[in-house]
């Protein structure tokens, strides 16, 4: 394959799907599972306390959700699926002011 045609194959869509957002939600709630078995096991650790600070999924805004903080873009936001390995990392905290 051209290298001029490999940006055709590897389009990201521009908005995330439905499926895509529930499956986000999923995930966020998955994460918030953990972190309430662990603080309920008696376990103390500075992660954990770190951990505890973040919101949860239902107290999270759509905004938070699915975009996550980039300074180059236009108003500072970036749609999660455009975030490599957004799946692993934990966006749900964001600069002050955005």
């Amino acid at each position: 394959m051209h290298i001029s045609l490999q940006s055709r194959c590897r389009k990201t869509p521009w908005r995330l799907s439905a499926t895509r957002k529930a499956n986000q939600r999923k995930r966020l709630k998955q994460v918030d599972e953990v972190i309430e078995t662990v603080r309920a096991s008696g376990i103390k650790c500075a992660a954990l306390d770190k951990a505890l600070e973040l919101p949860k999924e239902h107290e999270m805004p759509a905004r938070d959700k699915y975009t996550a903080f980039s300074a180059w873009d236009r108003g500072y936001r970036k749609g999660i699926h455009k975030v490599p390995k957004f799946t692993r990392l934990t966006l749900r905290t964001n600069p002050k002011g955005f």
